[in-house]
């Protein structure tokens, strides 16, 4: 078993990396030639401001009072500048932000948590505690940079060597403004401190224009960029591709930058311009990367060697030759990458095998070339202009074209390995319990020697195959893992004709039945990955269970709670999406159900006459305190917050340790089912308050109230089953949980059984919110443990948040296991394999076109599967240990009811 779980794990890895080497793999190449524009640059410095977390609507809209919150912004746009739309693209994260304003190109998704590159630049930067969403003033962080910027400048004029280097040419100052961001986390971009914040940048660009333009005499060589890298959801956060993170304000102006355009229409899909009141001033709308290669041209510098960047010539205040010969750079720096990009393909594939981009062939190139040039020297700068954009357009669709090369090749073979892994488990479970193999004669039990032979063969094919293009190691992954999967399948030949004469046995309209009923479920778990109101469709159509068996008429009090728990569970997934309305008094509401309910189950544990009462009394004394601290530090550490006193050090204490305490507080319960699953239940929603900033506190609770009336459902279906004695499930203890492979064959309701498993986990991930999409997830979440920003910290502790339902599920299927004395092995199996046909469905369903917001959520919903599916095992382990271990208190020796 050990030995299946780790090449369990091991394909799962190579299936869940697959997706970095199809969809994300970086966009760099190397050996390009730098370009640059042939002409003297209209600036010879330029100041970049670039406002974390700054929305476009929030900085250009009217206050309720008709009155802007960016007067020098606007007066910009009115009178002295350009101004429109930076549209940026899927990560909406800091870093990929700067990277594709500063460098013109987009990062793949996994360069997010690498650093900065900081060789040959001059900086200087605040403490990393400074961003403080618990603190009283968060602009505090972009006062300190304009103080220190303003203090550069004085310091400069006293300094000779400072002074001389300041004033050379084709130097960029950037500015990174924390402030709005941060405040945006803690109180929202509808708040008035981020409101007030956009107020204070405005007003600080103001002075820092004036002394920009004081030091340097007004020489008129100075342009200014002012953006943000990304913008933010109304409910604080950011990361995927809505329009509120994609949508960031461009303004520029200065040296080089054409004055404003009065216009009396304008054509765009939104309603911006109407409700900025703005529409008769030109909007220029660019992607984030078109502001590298502008920046470029203004102050004279190469285009950056990556940059996709078009530069929007229309912004550019000067002669029309200029703007020709700026775009014309702009189109051979491109071209450039398309050419390096071709040849590295075309030398990394069998000639016969190779398929260039036809639309751009290298007679196409220089035609499209000499074409362009030839305008420029007649003077024709419009049509050069836009020949030249056709060509950048091109060897961009090229581009593309060779980055994406093997993407349908290494699809196929990972699809080809899913499709035989899922196979293979299959096959397992049939091998293991349907006695198949009886009858049987041995010549059919082994398989042809041929057969590993031909397998051979094929993997030394396909590694030469390999070896002679250069290609890289994952390809010999992907292409060869595939191989000994399939020999496995096919070793199993006589098991394949044994379940098909199986099934040919099997009623036609039952069986068809059954699967359009297994498949109907199936797509259930994969819609309710869109749209969350399927959960609630699925849980009404589960609370009907009890009807279409006969466990109505046999156990009808258990029956009406299954329907009943089913129905109010149902109610989460309508819900709002967590963190978006916050409420305080239903987390200290769920809290106080949990402690009603603890006493209860004191009561009972008072009445009971056995050697476990003062240590188990004890214990549920302890973690009903432990839960009254979190009600008291959540509500405290709210109050603090909302008055701006940051996190109190006690409450940061107490947090900490109670979070420390659940992991232990389980194991020093009796093994008994239901005390274990008790004391589980009450330890982790003690953390989970903590972690909670509304109706979500709510949720594992009556997630654990339905998984312990499904324990005694599943326990009711067992008296006219296979098993002939059943326990109660007071009596039961998870000491005893030992597989039953022995015991009987599987049956149709274990796959049920499987089906529920898997369905609850997914109820547990989106039943309080869609997280299949990055900006779901909430910082204010986790201000009871630390208010300071720590990327890893946060994202640990809203990891845990959302592992905790997970462990109640998978613990209550522990219990299920053991009531039902079913094979742990081959349930665990089928619980995979469905997992593994959800996770083939999103990989089919994977989107690189539409919107970024499209293409984020699809490659997130078989990331997410994946690790669901990879989590499952060791999640199943962690279940294992919460509910087999004890530990005891005093150092008393263990022992067990008997």
């Amino acid at each position: 078993m050990l030995l299946y779980i780790t090449l369990g794990l091991l394909v799962h890895f190579v299936f869940f990396a697959s997706i970095f080497d199809i969809y994300f793999t970086s966009p760099l190449v190397h050996g390009m030639t730098p370009q640059f524009t042939p002409l003297p640059p209209p600036a010879k410095r330029l100041m970049l401001f670039v406002a974390d977390g700054l929305r476009a609507d929030k900085l250009y809209e009217l206050d309720e009072d008709g009155n802007s919150r960016a007067p020098f912004v606007r007066n910009i746009i009115m009178n002295e500048g350009s101004w429109g739309i930076s549209h940026t693209r899927v990560p909406t994260e800091s870093r990929p932000g700067h990277v594709a304003m500063i460098a013109g190109f987009y990062e793949d998704v996994s360069a997010v948590a690498k650093g900065d590159l900081r060789s040959h630049i001059f900086t200087e930067s605040y403490d990393a505690s400074s961003e403080d969403f618990g603190a009283h003033d968060v602009t505090k962080l972009d006062t300190w940079v304009f103080d220190h910027v303003k203090e550069f400048f004085h310091a400069a004029r006293n300094n000779q060597s400072l002074f001389s280097k300041v004033n050379e040419d084709k130097i960029v100052f950037f500015l990174h403004l924390l402030g709005i961001d941060t405040n945006g986390h803690a109180h929202r971009p509808s708040s008035r401190e981020y409101s007030d914040n956009i107020k204070l940048v405005d007003k600080e660009l103001k002075e820092i224009e004036s002394t920009v333009k004081d030091f340097y005499g007004n020489d008129g060589k100075t342009a200014f960029i002012f953006t943000a890298d990304h913008g933010m959801t109304d409910w604080g956060s950011h990361g995927a591709g809505h329009p509120l993170e994609t949508c960031t304000p461009f303004i520029a102006w200065g040296a080089g930058i054409r004055l404003p355009q009065k216009v009396s229409a304008q054509k765009f899909d939104d309603s911006y311009l109407q409700e900025w009141k703005l529409e008769n001033w030109k909007r220029q709308d660019i992607n984030q990367a078109d502001v590298a290669p502008l920046m470029a041209a203004l102050i004279g510098v190469p285009f950056p060697l990556n940059s996709v960047g078009i530069i929007p010539v229309d912004m550019l205040n000067t002669s029309d030759l200029f703007k020709a010969e700026s775009m014309f750079t702009n189109a051979v720096q491109i071209l450039e990458q398309f050419k390096v990009k071709m040849t590295q393909k075309k030398e990394a594939t069998l000639s016969f095998l190779f398929t260039p981009f036809k639309s751009l062939s290298d007679t196409k190139q220089a035609n499209i070339l000499r074409k362009a040039r030839y305008y420029i020297k007649q003077k024709k700068y419009d049509e050069a202009v836009s020949l030249c954009r056709q060509l950048i357009h091109l060897a961009l669709r090229g581009l593309a074209y060779y980055h994406t090369y093997d993407r349908f090749f290494l699809a196929f073979n990972v699809v080809l390995g899913f499709v035989g892994w899922t196979s293979y488990a299959s096959l397992l479970i049939i091998k293991s319990h349907c006695n198949l193999m009886r009858g049987v004669s041995t010549e059919a039990k082994n398989p042809s020697r041929l057969l590993p032979c031909a397998f051979v063969a094929v993997g030394v094919s396909v590694t030469f195959f390999l070896l002679i293009q250069a290609c890289p190691w994952t390809y010999y992954v992907y292409c060869l893992l595939p191989l000994p999967i399939w020999y496995a399948v096919l070793r199993e030949i006589p098991v394949i004709q044994g379940f098909v004469t199986l099934l040919s046995t099997f009623p036609p309209r039952r069986f068809l039945g059954y699967l359009l009923l297994f498949i109907l479920g199936v797509e259930v778990l994969v819609l309710s990955f869109f749209y969350r109101y399927m959960l609630t469709a699925g849980l009404v159509a589960l609370a009907a269970w009890p009807f279409i068996t006969a466990l109505w008429t046999r156990a009808k009090s258990i029956s009406l709670s299954w329907i009943f728990f089913c129905l109010l569970l149902a109610v989460f997934p309508l819900m709002p999406v967590v963190g978006r309305k916050p409420d305080i008094f239903l987390v200290v509401g769920a809290g106080l159900l949990v402690l009603l309910l603890s006493l209860f189950v004191v009561t009972s544990v008072i009445k009971r006459k056995d050697s476990f009462i003062n240590e188990e009394l004890v214990l549920h004394l302890l973690q009903m305190l432990s839960v009254v601290f979190s009600m008291c530090v959540v509500y405290g550490t709210h109050h603090s917050l909302l008055k701006k006193q940051g996190l109190p050090l006690l409450n940061q204490i107490v947090s900490w340790t109670i979070l420390a305490s659940s992991f232990v507080m389980p194991l020093l319960s009796p093994p008994v089912l239901f005390d274990r699953l008790f004391s589980i239940l009450v330890s982790s929603m003690s953390t989970y308050l903590l972690l909670s900033t509304g109706y979500e506190a709510l949720f594992p609770l009556v997630l654990s109230c339905l998984m312990f009336v499904w324990i005694h459902m599943e326990q009711e279906t067992l008296q006219h089953s296979v098993v002939s004695c059943k326990q109660k499930v007071s009596t039961i203890q998870f000491a005893c949980n030992t597989d039953a492979a022995q015991c009987r064959d599987l049956c149709l309701d274990d796959i049920r059984r499987a089906f529920f498993l898997v369905f609850f986990l997914v109820t547990a991930f989106f039943g309080t919110g869609n997280i299949a999409s990055v900006n779901s997830f909430d910082p204010s979440s986790v201000y009871c443990f630390l208010t300071v920003f720590s990327p890893f910290k946060m994202g640990a502790l809203i990891m845990w948040k959302i592992l905790i339902p997970f462990v109640l599920v998978m613990c209550a299927f522990e219990a299920v296991q053991v009531t039902t004395q079913l094979s742990s092995k081959s349930l665990f199996l089928m619980v995979i394999n469905i997992s593994d046909i959800m996770a083939l469905h999103f990989f089919f369903l994977i989107k690189d076109y539409g919107s970024w917001l499209d293409i984020g959520t699809s490659i997130s919903h078989y990331v997410i599967v994946m690790s669901m599916t990879i989590f499952m095992v060791f999640l199943n382990c962690l279940a294992q240990m919460l509910t087999t271990r004890k530990l005891s208190l005093c150092g008393r020796p263990k022992s067990h009811v008997i």
